[in-house]
């Protein structure tokens, strides 16, 4: 399909400049580049570990090059212990350089499906500071003793140079571990890999169903994601999760806690990731109340997952909307500032009383000041920022996620928008998503997409499957109109 006349990648750019992101990195990039090239090989001394032997591997969406985080596993007597390696990123950006202060203030990449806008430099995030296949990588390292329970029996964090021995990806990774396809030619060509891969993934189910059992939501979500090439939109795919994903999604949450933990132990500050007790909860309890389900009326995270997996079981085809619909009206996160000794409020989705980001130092700013906090932990050294400024870098990257999200709605709608504009006509089974004043919401099941009902909406609610037809596209606006 040609994307004709309407520019996505330079819409992409003017959504980005009008919420608030500079697409160019300042002056002094180069240099810093030139400078963290120009660096030694890294090499494990001063107490960074060899791990280089280990049998690592990554495992992320087909078109990623930023890799942030490795995963290798072996069984002890006390159970499975896995290693999490996450990229060393603070090691090549330090504070207060042109790099760091971009980063500072963009505080996340944001993917637009049409182009990725990098929170740190390409040469860095997809090669220096990205844990790539065959090469040697400094890293921080989250260890944790996953019990026969799926309790964290004992936990560690240290520094280590690794090496990436393969680079493996959720489409062909879940569907092997569901057993639905044969292993990936990387897993066949590697026998030991196969075991591995095994252990991982029997290690990530214990610690979701511990995590479940306490309260955890099981969600599900699947999300639109451009089919491009040579830089062109050819269609939209539907891109939902699978056994590979949950592995990784997993383990990144369990390192996460490990993380918070840790920096609690040590008295030291923190940047949290809190997911607040619903405030319209007594809109979810309606809704489950539809369904001839009572919930309590104190927010209650057990009792609601137990409904969405009753739910799942009775109307799987229905289950993605009704997830939706609990996602929004849960609110969306926020970064907050903890001081040794402050009362948390939490995670309420993941169930978890203390939690970070700390996994994706490559694409988010937080996680690379939780990664300099931890150093400091290690090393026993007074950590980098005030509370003023860890304050101050809570509340910017909540403001910075909040509007990278409003360009990558924006840009959804308008990939959709381009997809469909040669297909006008064609008839798509449809579920009704919302009844809002400003009118009917219907998402086609394939492609995955949503759109406004303009003709036909009369006596329809949430829930109803239809039959409609595709009348209306724009691109600019992001428009999709259908008619029963």
């Amino acid at each position: 399909m040609h994307d004709g006349e309407f520019d996505l990648a330079a819409a992409a750019r003017q959504e980005m400049v009008h919420e608030g992101f500079d697409p160019d990195f300042p002056p002094g990039t180069d240099a810093q580049l030139a400078a963290v090239k120009a660096r030694p090989a890294p090499a494990a001394m001063n107490g960074i570990r060899d791990l280089r032997h280990l049998q690592w591997s990554s495992i992320d969406n087909d078109t990623s090059r930023d890799l942030d985080q490795l995963e290798v596993a072996e069984r002890v007597q006390a159970g499975i212990r896995v290693l999490i390696a996450i990229a060393d990123v603070d090691s090549a950006v330090s504070s207060g350089t042109p790099i760091d202060g971009h980063a500072a203030s963009q505080t996340t990449s944001v993917y637009t499906g049409i182009k990725t806008f990098p929170m740190l430099p390409e040469e860095l995030s997809t090669d220096l500071t990205s844990l790539n296949e065959a090469s040697d990588r400094l890293a921080m390292i989250v260890e944790m003793v996953v019990a026969g329970d799926g309790a964290i029996a004992s936990s560690d964090i240290y520094r280590a140079l690794v090496r990436n021995r393969a680079q493996l990806t959720y489409n062909a990774v879940g569907p092997w571990l569901e057993g639905t396809a044969g292993a990936p030619p990387k897993v066949t060509a590697q026998p030991e890999l196969n075991s591995q891969i095994k252990l991982q993934d029997e290690a990530a189910q214990l610690l979701s169903r511990e995590r479940h059992r306490l309260g955890a939501l099981n969600i599900d979500r699947v999300e639109a994601e451009a089919i491009l090439s040579g830089g062109r939109l050819q269609g939209i795919n539907a891109r939902g999760k699978n056994r590979a994903t949950a592995l990784i999604e997993t383990f990144m949450i369990a390192a996460n806690g490990v993380m918070a933990h840790t920096l609690l132990n040590a008295g030291a500050p923190s940047l949290r990731r809190v997911v607040k007790t619903p405030e319209r909860w007594p809109r979810i309890v309606e809704l489950a109340a539809r369904y001839g389900e009572t919930l309590p009326a104190t927010a209650d995270s057990g009792a609601l997952n137990a409904f969405l997996e009753r739910r799942r079981a009775a109307d799987p085809v229905h289950f993605e909307d009704l997830s939706l619909a609990v996602v929004k009206l849960m609110g969306s996160g926020e970064y907050s500032f903890a001081r040794p000794g402050d009362t948390n409020q939490g995670h309420f989705a993941l169930a978890a009383h203390d939690y970070t980001h700390s996994t994706a130092p490559n694409r988010r700013f937080a996680d690379l000041v939780t990664q300099r906090l931890m150093k400091c932990v290690l090393a026993g050294q007074a950590v980098p920022y005030s509370g003023e400024q860890l304050e101050s870098i809570a509340r910017n990257c909540t403001l910075r996620e909040n509007a990278a999200r409003k360009v990558e709605r924006v840009m959804n709608k308008r990939i959709a928008a381009v997809a469909l504009e040669h297909r006008i006509g064609e008839t798509f089974a449809a579920v009704v998503t919302g009844v809002t004043p400003k009118g009917v919401f219907v998402r086609v099941l394939n492609p995955p997409v949503e759109g406004l009902l303009v003709r036909g909406q009369q006596g329809v609610d949430v829930g109803d499957q239809l039959k409609v037809k595709l009348v209306h596209t724009d691109p600019q606006l992001g428009h999709i109109d259908f008619a029963v």
